[in-house]
């Protein structure tokens, strides 16, 4: 009896999942090679390249392939031993790729024929409080629910089964960004509930960081290394020498491939002042094969050295602006008329024809995801192949996931090519968005417009943060009449209209840009509006300020002129966004915020502005797990919520790891003297110990270069000398603009 006791024990405290030694053979090929891997609680993510072995991981684990060698131990009981069925009454769920939903079967039908295996707090009723959208298609068969119901439905049936572990296999390939989200957040939560271990395999780099705080990654059939996922997440060489993140052109080279040492050895040529700093590894002169040991960590890491980066001259910084304008300009301009050809051909055309007519170049683009061929000038095939996982991806049975991922193809696709003046679209939902985040991968300035029956609703989902321009369709979009052939032909001329002044405003705006202000965007709320006052007046003259409320989208503009090439910089003192998406308020920034300032590698002045408050609406809408919080009644639409120290401690490190991802300068101030109006000594949000726990979460999280530094001033942030304090910071990072006007003369 005792022994039982201690036996049971034993197991209770055994690791949720231990894997060692793990061997896999497929024929002669070696796929999995003395895997170790441990999972003790929580959220553990594993990434890798394609084909390192993920995926049979996964399924070994849930014995659907035969290891060779090694165990897998399920909190200390051996489950190599197990068919599938055994496994999973054992308690491990399992998401596969490509979510494997049964066509003929309702989703009330998945979640009961699953529900019950085993006892807990996962039922199908509470299935449909997390997810009420599967609640609304309850009874609509597997094969009618979009990509996202799917991956939804997928990872539902396997909750209902009550796992003590989860794997996830891929479980935001070929999501929309808001499914994306969703999907994160509920693995977040999993995670901290604690009842149910998770092992995913993600390719998302930022899911994969976002959801655990350690990331195993694989490479060759082997865990190579298990890292910090908040170092993964802000290491873009890290990234690209393990996964080959952001290279295109290596993918026969192995994932530890590194700078050969006789070419390290020779001198560094002269680098562009805007250059980002850059570390160079020189651990590993022969490229590594499938049967080569793992370089150990230790060995890449003291190899490697840094080239630090210059400080960005003004000149630099404002030259994307025209770069971007000469990029556009090197041929033909061209309109591109965009749809769905297998069911809004006739329409496409009619307005192909006036564009045409108007004496513009027209190309007819067919996006339609049936796989039927049509008449046109770039063949959906075409765009297809555009897509990461190319044509295969595209052309399925699944039309949601068909749908998101010819969406996806179309804006990889549309980033690639010069001289489009403008996009116009006709269609219903599906062909408004397919065709809108290639209009949004756009800059801002060239003519979008979109004809579409959803343009008379709610078009924040198509728009986002672009200048998109939606016209109500009237009729739906199917065939023409007489109240279709006046809509589109106004739409069509709408566009041509606008295509042609941006053409003629064109040489007269290259012309100008040579003694133009450059353009520097700030973030502002009604709490920090002191603090953006000043700033503004002191940059008068050389500077053109462009001030963004910050409710979500004002942010989410701001980084879509950034990625624009718009703006010499950013002074982004109001960053409250942040609390909202990272409390639930009502205007929250979105998972890539900041993410504009990562990309372009833009000069960037920040500030934690306004990060004492998350807002809602009216007192009556916050939600009842804020009950007892310390109020400020804005006024009767808009409500504060005064943020704590566990929350800043929070809001501190998402912050510091998205600082961490930034290459180019920056320089974020920490103002003790409050970060708003509301906070400071007599205000109803003043809260030093609040403020200290953000402060210090910043400290630890952020790794101070000389060319990212953190600085504390003890100062409200709407003080005088805060506002100079950050002028002179932005100043020192772009330089003089005297220099560049003397330059143009």
């Amino acid at each position: 009896m005792i022994l039982e006791e201690d036996m049971a024990d034993a197991r209770r405290a055994a690791p949720i999942l231990e894997v060692r030694g793990l061997d896999v053979y497929y024929g002669r090929s070696h796929a999995l090679q003395g895997v170790d891997l441990t999972l003790d609680s929580g959220v553990l993510s594993v990434v890798g390249r394609n084909g390192m072995g993920k995926t049979t991981l996964c399924k070994t684990i849930m014995g659907l392939v035969r290891a060779t060698g090694g165990s897998v131990l399920l909190r200390g009981e051996d489950l190599l031993s197990l068919q599938p069925a055994q496994v999973a009454r054992l308690g491990v769920g399992y998401v596969p790729q490509g979510r494997r939903l049964w066509r003929s079967l309702t989703v009330d039908e998945h979640l009961r024929m699953t529900a019950g295996m085993r006892r807990g707090a996962w039922t199908v009723e509470r299935i449909y409080d997390t997810f009420p959208r599967l609640a609304e298609r309850k009874n609509n068969g597997g094969a009618q629910l979009s990509g996202g119901e799917q991956q939804m439905l997928a990872i539902s049936r396997a909750l209902v089964t009550n796992p003590r572990l989860l794997i996830m296999d891929e479980p935001t390939e070929g999501l929309a960004p808001v499914i994306v989200a969703q999907v994160e957040e509920m693995l977040v939560r999993l995670g901290e509930e604690g009842d149910i271990a998770v092992l995913v395999i993600e390719q998302n780099i930022g899911v994969a960081t976002a959801i655990s705080k350690n990331v195993a990654i694989m490479v060759n059939g082997r865990v190579n290394r298990l890292i910090e996922a908040a170092r993964l997440a802000s290491d873009r060489d890290l990234q690209q020498r393990l996964l080959g993140v952001g290279r295109h052109s290596q993918a026969g080279s192995e994932c530890d491939a590194e700078v050969k040492d006789d070419v390290a050895a020779r001198p560094a040529s002269p680098r562009a002042p805007n250059s980002a700093p850059t570390r160079v590894y020189v651990s590993n002169p022969t490229p590594p094969t499938r049967w080569s040991q793992p370089v150990p960590i230790a060995r890449i890491e003291s190899g490697a050295r840094t080239l630090s980066t210059g400080v960005l001259r003004l000149q630099e910084a404002v030259r994307p602006r025209r770069d971007t304008e000469a990029a556009r300009s090197s041929g033909p301009p061209t309109v591109l008329v965009v749809g769905t050809l297998d069911t809004k051909g006739e329409e496409l055309r009619f307005i192909r024809d006036i564009v045409a007519g108007s004496g513009l170049r027209a190309r007819l683009v067919d996006v339609s995801t049936s796989g039927r061929p049509s008449s046109c000038d770039v063949s959906a095939q075409e765009i297809a192949l555009n897509h990461a996982r190319g044509g295969g991806a595209v052309f399925g049975q699944d039309r949601g996931a068909s749908v998101t991922a010819m969406a996806e193809a179309f804006a990889n696709w549309l980033r690639r090519q010069a001289d489009i003046v403008g996009v116009i679209c006709a269609g219903g939902s599906g062909g408004a968005s397919l065709v809108a985040p290639g209009m949004r991968a756009l800059p801002i300035g060239v003519p979008k417009l979109i004809v579409s029956s959803v343009a008379s609703g709610d078009v924040a989902p198509y728009v986002g943060p672009a200048d998109i321009t939606m016209m109500y369709s009237v009729t739906d979009v199917q065939g023409l009449n007489s109240i279709s052939r006046q809509v589109l032909a106004n739409g069509a001329n709408a566009l041509v209209g606008m295509v042609k002044a941006r053409l003629d405003a064109r040489a007269a705006t290259a012309r100008e840009l040579s003694t133009n202000l450059p353009a520097v965007g700030l973030t502002m709320f009604g709490v920090t509006t002191p603090a953006v006052q000043q700033i503004a007046a002191a940059l008068r003259g050389e500077y053109e300020c462009l001030v963004f409320h910050a409710t979500g989208v004002g942010g989410r503009s701001m980084e879509k002129l950034v990625d624009s090439g718009l703006l010499a910089g950013v002074i982004d003192l109001t960053t409250t966004e942040v609390c909202d998406l990272l409390m639930g308020g009502v205007f929250p920034a979105t998972a890539d915020r900041f993410g504009a300032v990562i990309r372009s590698r833009a000069p960037y002045v920040g500030s934690v502005g306004a990060l004492d408050m998350v807002n809602f609406g009216s007192p009556d809408t916050i939600p009842e797990r804020y009950a007892g919080r310390k109020l400020h009644v804005h006024n009767p639409q808009v409500t504060l919520m005064r943020t704590t120290a566990e929350e800043n401690d929070r809001i501190g490190r998402w912050i510091g790891e998205r600082l961490n991802a930034m290459d180019g300068p920056v320089r974020f101030f920490l103002p003790e003297g409050g970060v708003s109006a509301l906070d400071a000594p007599g205000q109803p949000f003043w809260d030093p110990e609040a403020d200290a726990a953000l402060f210090r979460a910043l400290d630890r999280t952020v790794r101070q270069t000389s060319n990212r530094q953190l600085i504390r001033l003890k100062r409200n942030i709407n003080e005088g000398e805060f506002a100079v304090a950050i002028v002179a910071a932005f100043r020192s990072l772009i330089g003089r603009p005297g220099t560049r006007r003397r330059m143009a003369r």
